[in-house]
């Protein structure tokens, strides 16, 4: 032997083997070996698992010669199987925590049916006819142990139990846990029937006032002897383990008080006598202590109990529970009384008795009752929110999303009462180092994440924020701010309220400029510039803010007003106004838009029309985004206005092209085609190129149900999109003598350039007329020679089918727009089934098939009820199908395929014998049988399993085929019934795997 080989064979025979695991059928052939094994530290294979081992074998069903499944016989091995595996529970003691937790229900209802068994308990004697003072001992011990399991059972079962996830499905594997399921389902119906007897047992076990036993190995092994050799030892005060009376009363009177807390839910009354049962279990174990106790009770949970029943059925003689937070609590939501709510949350933050669960337990119900309609609980959700929020950034947990969506719209009432939270719930004196650092880096954080600067000064002036932010940290901040905002000059001082400044001379320029920057009030904008101006007139005052901007334009005509004075002014209301209605803020905005309209009267009429012109686009917006969503109409005196806006003739009078974007869009969407098509004058069609696709979109939208009249206005349209998406050729001899073609993207052969089409489009909300312009973006993008798979959309009829010019055609740039505005219109209406095929044929077209489905089904299941009425076949035509079984046959989903054939007006058999002729199906192949309603691919699929030899699912598939609905002799209505019925179940069951 080579050295190396003595090496390994030394190092092999070193290494500590594993002892073989002891063989369940071991222990039948050494008596003693049982309590040999028990008494190892770490018994292999552990003692519940034997009990589940002795136990299932004891109940296997025998074959008798006639190959008929008999019962389990009672012969002496099985009898002797029962008995092991009471021995291993007696071993535990019969621990009920220890022994629910491992074995299943159905395990241990069989061996605590053995003990009764064993115990001489008659089989079928209702357990509430017993006088358990008559009975032996262990005999009423036994009876007690059943009926404890069975309410705690019955308790257990009531709990939500988190679903564990599948593995790869193995028809074996879950028929044993189906089986299993229904087994456990029906032992708990009848343990949930009997639960009023197991009550009565227990409350009369609470009567007995001696000790109980509790079989042990040893009382066991007498009782397996003949009758005559026990000599009446089990019967005796001193055979089996003792529980004394106090313990017994104890575990009853918990388990009692878990049933009755679980019946409350229905029956409130039910909860004074858990509370009565669990006080009663907390003063025994006072009395005893729980470490005397035999059986374990879980204090934690019992102080929870104990806490609960106190709210549940709190009385005005409790005054000790009424004192604790949770009952305060629990008093105030049921009251109404949500002032002091949030002062007992308030005065939390510095004790912290209340765990975080519960604080946002709370939150959730306050923001569930404001979403049902009670408006006045949004400040008192806040408020919650805001308590549970510093309580959070003293305990160093991350701020939850609530805060943060309820502080986007911070003001002054809102940052007052954040302060006024942090103040109470940190006492400076005592606090440490680690809880003054959180609450600073929240104040500073807080500062850096607000715009306005009038709330950062709040916070920045304030006591709190002073004491815990050093001179150079505040300094640091200070930089920071500055970064964000150049021209501003903030100071680190706590200042007085910027309204509150006297208008004297000896006012800092600085702190009127950060008045003027915050302020919306037109009148106090013009004070601070008169006060501004009397103190220098060396400065441009519409300079001091990066932010103000103003189109150019209108600068140009702003800045060329003499008096610096009006100058300033009117730039600033009119960049005010500008910005807030930038940001929706729409009252504010027309407070400034209607100041400087006053003021630029007096001596611009060119200034006039530019504000009436600006005032008439932020009416449009303030329409749109309020009484516009609900579908209300717009007022006949605002549609007069847009009219007129497109009429008008002044000249020299600046506008801004997104005005008139504004108006066509506007009157789109409110239909009013008979102005756009008949009364809109002539020259503003031919300058205006919005004014002219808003013409064409107007006319070929109002001829649309009859395709052959709406031809001509749809060429004309037509004709100027594919403009719009043309391509300016050009030729260019390189250095090398070759000519080769250049492309401009953004031409200006069409009346305006494709983004500005685009971002016109966006502005649209009408059903019809983003059907009609994304039906014809949807012809011109099937127009193009490469294209392998066309997109569907209505009325596509409409457009001419060929272009003179193919390479003139920006294709790449067209399939970009078709993907956008199918994407824009879903973000009008998800539930437009015309649109969702769009953008399912588009998934399709690009190779996405699992998208692709998810719009397909998404398409049927908006206009069927989620495939409880039939998808119309304007929907479902056999081109989708097709398109469907070709995504399903690429993800090699072959099952589905093959039920999908079914769906085509002719079964296509050849795909669907050739679909279920793969084995590597990524579906859930045999299950999807019962979906399938025509025979002869039943047929087939019977054929086909048994030529494999896979008789499982040659039954299911003979299971499937058996129905008496798909009996060819039943009448036609019948049988579209069945077929209906499948296909709801199937489309449901492809919804789900695909949404």
């Amino acid at each position: 032997m080579s050295a190396e080989a003595a090496d390994r064979e030394a190092a092999t025979s070193s290494r500590p083997c594993t002892p073989p695991q002891t063989s369940w059928f071991e222990f039948l052939l050494e008596e003693a070996l049982l309590e040999q094994h028990l008494q190892k530290p770490s018994p292999d294979p552990p003692p519940v698992q034997l009990i589940v081992q002795f136990l299932e074998q004891a109940s296997k069903p025998s074959v008798n010669e006639q190959n008929q499944v008999q019962p389990p016989p009672d012969n002496k091995r099985n009898r002797i199987l029962k008995l092991l595996a009471l021995k291993v529970a007696a071993h535990l003691k019969w621990d009920l925590d220890v022994l629910e937790k491992s074995l299943s229900v159905p395990v241990l209802n069989m061996l605590l049916n053995e003990l009764l068994c064993i115990s001489k308990v008659p089989p079928g004697t209702k357990h509430v006819d017993v006088d358990l003072s008559s009975l032996p001992p262990t005999t009423a011990m036994a009876i007690l142990l059943y009926n404890r399991w069975a309410i705690r059972t019955i308790v257990q079962s009531s709990f939500p139990v988190k679903q564990v996830k599948p593995g790869p499905p193995q028809l074996n594997v879950m028929s044993q846990v189906q089986q299993e399921k229904e087994l456990t389902d029906n032992i708990l119906k009848v343990l949930k029937e009997q639960a009023a007897d197991s009550i009565l047992v227990l409350e009369g076990a609470l009567k007995l006032n001696k000790d109980l036993y509790v079989h042990t190995i040893r009382t066991l092994d007498l009782l397996a002897m003949e009758p005559g050799m026990v000599n009446g030892e089990t019967e005796s005060s001193t055979a089996g383990l003792k529980i004394s009376a106090e313990e017994i009363q104890c575990q009853v009177c918990y388990d009692l008080g878990a049933i009755y807390f679980q019946q409350g839910s229905t029956n409130a009354a039910v909860h004074e006598n858990a509370k009565e049962k669990f006080f009663k279990t907390k003063e025994l174990i006072a009395k005893n202590g729980s470490s005397s106790l035999h059986f374990t009770i879980d204090e934690e949970r019992l102080a929870g109990y104990c806490q609960a029943c106190g709210v549940l059925t709190s009385s005005s003689d409790d005054a000790s529970q009424q004192a604790t937070p949770y009952s305060q609590i629990h008093s105030c939501m049921k009251s109404g009384n949500y002032q002091d709510l949030v002062k007992i949350f308030l005065e939390d933050n510095l004790t912290l008795s209340l765990p975080v669960q519960f604080r946002q337990s709370v939150l959730r119900e306050l923001f569930q009752k404001a979403q049902q309609g009670n408006d006045a609980l949004d400040e008192v959700c806040f408020k919650v929110c805001v308590c549970n929020t510093v309580c959070d950034v003293l305990q160093g947990r991350t701020i939850d999303i609530q805060f943060c969506q309820l502080f986007l719209k911070p003001s002054k009432e809102k940052i007052d009462f954040l302060l006024e939270v942090c103040s109470r719930s940190i006492n400076l004196e005592n606090a440490s180092e680690a809880l003054k650092r959180k609450m600073a880096a929240f104040l500073k954080n807080l500062c850096l994440g607000l715009e306005d600067l009038q709330l950062v000064f709040m916070i920045s002036s304030h006591e709190l924020f002073i004491k815990l932010l050093k001179d150079d940290e505040r300094k640091l901040l200070v930089d920071q701010m500055r970064k964000r905002s150049p021209r501003i000059n903030l100071c680190t001082k706590p200042v007085t309220s910027f309204y509150d400044i006297p208008a004297s001379a000896s006012v800092n320029i600085g702190q009127l400029e950060h008045q003027l920057i915050l302020s919306v009030d037109p009148w106090r904008i013009r004070q601070i510039l008169i006060e501004l101006h009397g103190m220098t007139s060396e400065r441009q005052f519409w300079t001091i803010s990066n932010k103000w901007e103003v189109p150019n334009v209108y600068g140009n005509v702003i800045l060329g007003i003499k008096d610096n004075l009006t100058r300033d002014l009117v730039y600033i209301l009119m960049a005010k106004g500008l910005h807030c209605c930038a940001i929706k803020d729409f009252v504010h905005a027309k407070q400034l838009f209607a100041a400087c309209l006053e003021l630029v009267t007096e001596f611009s009429p060119k200034l006039r029309q530019v504000m009436l012109n600006e005032m008439l686009l932020l009416d449009i917006y303030t329409h749109e985004a309020g009484a516009g969503v609900s579908g209300e109409r717009p007022p006949s005196d605002l549609i007069s206005r847009v009219r007129g806006y497109l009429e008008m003739r002044v000249p020299d009078i600046p506008l801004r092209q997104v005005i008139a974007e504004e108006c066509v869009a506007f009157l789109l969407n409110w239909r009013e085609n008979e102005y756009l098509t008949m009364q809109v004058p002539l020259p503003l069609v031919q300058t205006n190129p919005y004014v002219k696709l808003g013409q064409l979109l107007a006319a070929t939208c109002k001829e649309l149900p009859g395709p052959k009249e709406s031809r001509r206005t749809a060429k004309d349209l037509w004709e100027v999109v594919v403009q719009i998406c043309s391509v300016s050729n050009q030729h260019k001899r390189g250095n090398d003598g070759r000519v080769s073609l250049i492309k401009h993207r953004e031409s200006t052969l069409g009346i305006m350039y494709r983004s500005e089409l685009l971002s016109f489009i966006k502005k649209l909300r009408e059903p019809l007329v983003l059907t009609t312009i994304l039906s014809l973006f949807v012809k011109l993008h099937n127009v193009r020679e490469d294209i392998v798979n066309d997109i569907a959309a209505e009325h596509i009829s409409i457009w001419p089918s060929s272009i003179p010019n193919l390479q003139s055609v920006d294709f790449e740039a067209v399939a970009v727009t078709v993907k956008e505005l199918v994407s824009y219109a879903l973000t009008i209406n998800a539930n437009n089934h015309f649109w969702l095929i769009i953008q399912a044929d588009i998934y399709f077209a690009t190779n996405q098939y699992s998208a692709a489905l998810h719009y397909y089904l998404q398409a049927g299941a908006v206009c069927s009820d989620f495939f409880n009425k039939m998808v119309p076949p304007d929907v479902y035509t056999d081109q989708v199908i097709k398109r469907m079984i070709k995504c399903c046959s690429l993800l090699n989903c072959h099952t589905q395929v093959a039920i999908l054939c079914q769906f085509l007006r002719e079964v296509d058999y050849k795909t669907a014998f050739k679909a279920l002729q793969e084995q590597n199906s990524h579906d859930a192949m045999d299950s999807y049988y019962e979906y399938i309603w025509d025979v002869t691919i039943l047929e087939y699929l019977t054929y086909l399993h048994h030529k494999r030899g896979e008789t499982d699912k040659r039954q299911i598939a003979i299971k499937a085929i058996g129905q008496t609905e798909l009996n060819a002799s039943n009448p036609e209505e019948v049988l579209q019934l069945a077929a209906q019925r499948r296909k709801k179940k199937f489309l449901q069951a492809m919804a789900k795997l695909y949404f």
